[in-house]
């Protein structure tokens, strides 16, 4: 972890031949709720200061362009970053080329970061509880044997998300998980009556393992009890962090 032009930055502790990063709340130019590194324009924080901070973002992690921002709506529509024209809607990204950064948001949900082994494929995907229930690592995975990349040469790093011991879901949540797949049963732990907390990192894991990946590092944050981290679940109206991949043979 290093502060780059006054930005808490987060490197992916993996080995992987590609560029990629996370940020936090700490630096940016946000007040009130949205205070530091706010990311994003959809969460009512003033739209020339959200631009004024992903060009910090930019300058602080040196890319020669701009990240590519989705319109996330918890779903598991997955898209090609370098046909990313305005808003379009979708929960994660891809790319192969070297000038383009996968980009993601967050303040609670699981940002997950893939690549290849040899550094010619990448892809950041948002996963919400709707969103890993939906597929959306599933269908992300989908771009990359559609390459021709097998299972077994992709790595995976999952970014931080609201741990297990404070994110608690109730039954409907549980039941959409157990409709897909019963093993899913184990990312639950029952807490009160028609709750259970949920282990997002797990369920993630679980949903790599069922594809075949082997090599998946990371998960060891809580964006709800780590006071760098936006989390939705503490503070409602708050901003987002962002978690970034970028094929770095600039």
């Amino acid at each position: 972890m290093t502060k780059l032009h006054e930005l808490e930055i987060i490197r992916p502790d993996w080995a992987a031949p590609v560029g990629a990063a996370v940020t936090t709340r700490n630096g940016g130019l946000s007040q009130d709720g949205y205070a530091g590194l706010n990311l994003a324009d959809h969460v009512g924080d003033v739209a020339v200061t959200v631009q004024q901070n992903r060009s910090l973002l930019q300058q602080a992690l040196s890319l020669k362009c701009m990240p590519v921002w989705l319109l996330q709506v918890h779903g598991s529509d997955v898209v090609c970053a370098d046909e990313v024209d305005g808003a379009v809607a979708a929960d994660a990204a891809w790319t192969a080329q070297p000038h383009t950064v996968c980009t993601v948001l967050t303040a609670d949900c699981l940002p997950v970061l893939f690549c290849d082994r040899a550094g010619t494929r990448v892809a950041a995907a948002h996963a919400g509880w709707r969103g890993l229930c939906a597929g959306v690592l599933e269908n992300t995975l989908d771009s990359f044997s559609q390459a021709g990349i097998a299972a077994t040469d992709i790595m995976v790093w999952l970014g931080p998300a609201i741990g297990p011991d404070v994110y608690e879901v109730d039954r409907p949540v549980r039941d959409a998980f157990l409709r897909r797949d019963r093993e899913f049963a184990t990312a639950f732990a029952a807490s009160r009556a028609g709750h259970w907390r949920f282990d997002i990192y797990a369920a993630a894991r679980h949903v790599l393992a069922r594809r075949g990946v082997t090599d998946v590092s990371g998960g060891g944050f809580c964006t709800y009890t780590e006071p760098r981290f936006f989390s939705y679940r503490r503070e409602p109206v708050c901003g987002r962090q962002a978690t970034l991949i970028w094929i770095s043979n600039w």
